[in-house]
């Protein structure tokens, strides 16, 4: 081969790989990734790294909140008994409050016809956070009176309106009794989850209190947010849910 010959070969070797390395590049694009420069400098938000997850069992229905917020609703009314399990992005001092109620007509305090129920309510965050005696307890719906089936009344007294807020004042409230668990008597889903260092609680008087509100401070005095961002939206324009 010429000189000339030899030229033109390796002229058209050389384009043959050009154009393989446009087919067929080394590091391939990747397209809809955001630049991290449109991102104010200094910007943390918080990730599910930074949740717990919270688990909660009740007999028979309840509510939940957690700083005044909204954050959980047992989905069944009453039966089949379920746990409900949620994450929380926990913030500290941490107020949890909770609403429960046994299933009771709210005419005679009874159930299935003229018999007397029974309550009770547990809790365990990943943080460990549990329901104990340290919580406060007080009852708001109460039946029968006396046990009295025959005849059967009611006690009751109005739930306050702000009884899930930080600075609502239970000072005066007692503290929960705790139970043991034979005498609740779970069902199956609440084997299948994980409850250890929690007990069950309710008022005094896990037969004939049928809605009580429960509520406990958490307290991390180092504890301090990795994040610095705040929610710019608002749930207090959403019918149903309260502020």
């Amino acid at each position: 081969m010429n000189l000339r010959g030899m030229i033109t070969l390796i002229a058209a070797i050389g384009a043959a790989a050009t154009l393989a390395g446009f087919a067929h590049p080394s590091q391939p694009r990747q397209e809809g990734r955001r630049p991290r420069g449109d991102q104010p400098r200094g910007l943390s938000k918080p990730t599910m790294s930074d949740t717990v997850r919270a688990s909660m069992y009740a007999d028979n229905w309840f509510v939940m909140y957690v700083n005044g917020k909204l954050v959980a609703v047992d989905s069944i009314d009453f039966l089949p008994h379920n746990v409900v399990s949620v994450d929380l992005l926990p913030e500290y001092p941490m107020t949890i409050a909770v609403l429960a109620k046994d299933n009771a007509d709210p005419m005679t305090g009874c159930e299935y016809g003229r018999q007397i129920g029974d309550g009770g309510f547990i809790l365990k965050f990943a943080d460990g956070t549990v329901t104990n005696a340290t919580w406060k307890a007080k009852c708001f719906h109460h039946g029968p009176i006396d046990r009295d089936t025959a005849n059967p009344k009611v006690r009751t007294e109005p739930i306050p309106e702000r009884w899930f807020a930080t600075d609502f004042d239970d000072g005066g409230w007692a503290k929960a009794t705790e139970y043991p668990q034979d005498r609740i008597q779970p069902k199956e889903p609440f084997f299948q989850h994980d409850f250890k260092g929690a007990t069950w609680i309710w008022t005094d008087d896990l037969d004939l209190d049928n809605t009580v509100v429960l509520r406990t401070r958490v307290e991390r005095a180092d504890w301090k947010a990795r994040w610095n961002t705040k929610p710019d939206l608002s749930n207090k324009d959403v019918p149903g849910i309260r502020p």
